[in-house]
Order: structure tokens, then sequence, then C-alpha cells
């Protein structure tokens, strides 16, 4: 499932709509663009805010982004999404890239911790644990807390950089910064994790890498296929079991393993990219035969 190289053959009036504008959806809208795409992108995002990387790709010629206009309803005879506050959109082709969510709320402290859901997330602890150790001048003790294959991933990650990580399936009620000399280290310099029972483990930082489920709802209005642990299905070219529809992201699942722990944002987009290409071509080329 690795990324081509983007083609640049594209249809002026192809209508790509994205729902969600998480990093996947983001690395999707930046291949189309380095491809020269001439159609237009429209991005429904859930978010209110409008983060820096976002607002770069509004501006974009071809893209719009719908800021606070999450997509909830697919028609997929008409090949039209609706959004929560009721716009609809018309597409040709349609990616969900709506990502995932945690299966529980988040732990007291979390902000604390390193963090990891998809391997996306292990550049972010390797660079996290080279501060640490830099600041404490010695090899640091990790607490690694969840289950699953994120944890495994997590764990396969703190042992190539050379840590021997503590684990624990036991969820933490709290995460508890420790304190030096009378003040608070730095924010992943040492940490403590809390128990319902009282006890406590003590390390220098603390990565979460609990479980969580892909948002896969939207699909369901559709009419797509999921896998049996969620996940909207897709083939190895991002193709989901409706035509004009793909997913990418940790919203889609290949072989029932949720897409995030499988395959990089970047990579996954580049590849769904030079399909969406693909397809705007052959759907182009009637067309232009006809005009000949």
């Amino acid at each position: 499932m690795s990324a081509p190289a983007p083609s640049t053959s594209s249809s002026p009036a192809t209508r790509i709509v994205i729902a969600g504008a998480g990093p996947a959806a983001q690395a999707l809208v930046a291949q189309l663009d380095r491809a020269r795409f001439t159609g237009t992108i429209i991005v429904l995002s859930n978010r209110d805010d409008t983060p820096g990387e976002l607002l770069e790709l509004a501006m974009l010629p071809q893209v719009s982004v719908r800021f606070g206009q999450p997509a909830s309803h697919i028609d997929a005879v008409n090949r039209t999404v609706a959004t929560a506050d009721g716009m609809e959109f018309a597409y040709d082709q349609l990616v969900i890239a709506t990502g995932s969510a945690p299966v529980a709320s988040p732990v007291d402290g979390a902000a604390q911790c390193l963090s990891y859901a998809t391997i996306d997330d292990a550049p972010l602890v390797s660079r996290g644990v080279q501060k640490v150790a830099r600041e404490l001048g010695r090899r640091p003790v990790g607490i690694l807390v969840g289950t699953g294959a994120a944890a495994g991933q997590a764990e396969a990650v703190l042992r190539a950089r050379g840590v021997r990580p503590i684990r624990t399936t036991a969820r933490p009620s709290a995460v508890v910064p420790a304190v030096v000399s009378g003040r608070s280290a730095s924010r992943l310099a040492a940490s403590s994790v809390v128990f319902e029972d009282g006890s406590s483990m003590t390390g220098d930082f603390v990565v979460l890498a609990e479980e969580r489920v892909p948002r896969d709802g939207l699909a369901a209005s559709g009419g797509l296929q999921t896998a049996a642990a969620g996940g909207i299905v897709i083939t190895r070219d991002y193709r989901t079991s409706v035509p004009g529809i793909w997913a990418i992201g940790d919203a889609a699942a290949f072989d029932g393993v949720r897409l995030g722990l499988l395959v990089a944002a970047a990579s996954a987009a580049g590849a769904c990219a030079t399909q969406l290409l693909s397809a705007a071509a052959a759907a182009a080329a009637p067309a232009l035969q006809a005009a000949a």
C-alpha cells in the first residue's frame, strides 16, 4: 500500500469532497495540489476553530474548507453529501477521512504525556524520548499505558530508542508530573500514574497508547461496508464497497485493522491521490472523444 507518484491528468469539472480535516485529509489536499489538480476540492471539517494548516490549504484556489460543517449523510445514488446543518454538496469522488476517537474519556493530566494512536505518532514519541534523555543525562524510564496493537507499536518505538518501558494494562485515574526541588519539572521530564486504588507508578515520562475506534458512522448512511471491529472496509487502492467513495486515515480498516496502524497518513494520501486523478482522467476521456 505504498504511494506512487501522482499523475497530472485531471478533468476541470471533477468535484472531490473530503469528509474530515485531519492529517490524512490535509495530506490528500496537498498531494492533489502538487499534482496540479484543476477540479474543485471541498473539505468538510468538524472543527469550529481555524488552525493554521487548514487556513493554508483554504488559500489554494481550487480548495474550499467548510469549518464547523461535518458531513452527516451520504446519498451514494445521487452522489451528494449533506452536512449537519443541512448544506448539500455534489461530488464526483468522495473521500472519507474522519479519523478515530478514543474509547474512553481522557485520563486526567493526559496533556503531560506522550501519545501513540497511529504510526504517524512514532516520530513524535521518538523526539519526546530524546528530549527527556537530554534533560536527564541518562537513559529514561518510560511508563507505557495501553493494550492492543497501538501499545505494541509504541513499545517497539521505545525499545528502538533504548528505553525499556514499564508497561501497564491497568488504566490510571490520573497522571501527575513530578516536582523537583519545589518546582514542577518540564512537561515530560518525569511523571507518575495514579490508579483508582491509590497505588502509583513513577517514571521519567508516560506514553498513553489507549484503544481507539474509527469514526465510521458516516459510512453507514451511504451503505458502505464496515469491519466487525469498526472502520470502513477498503481495498489496497483505498476504494470502499461503494463506487466513487474512498477512505483513508484512521476511519478506514484494511484486513480488519485500523488503517492508522498500518500506513502513514502521507503515504495513504499519495496513493489515494493517484487513484483519484486516474478516475478523473477516465471520466474525462469519453467527453473528450465526443468533442473530437
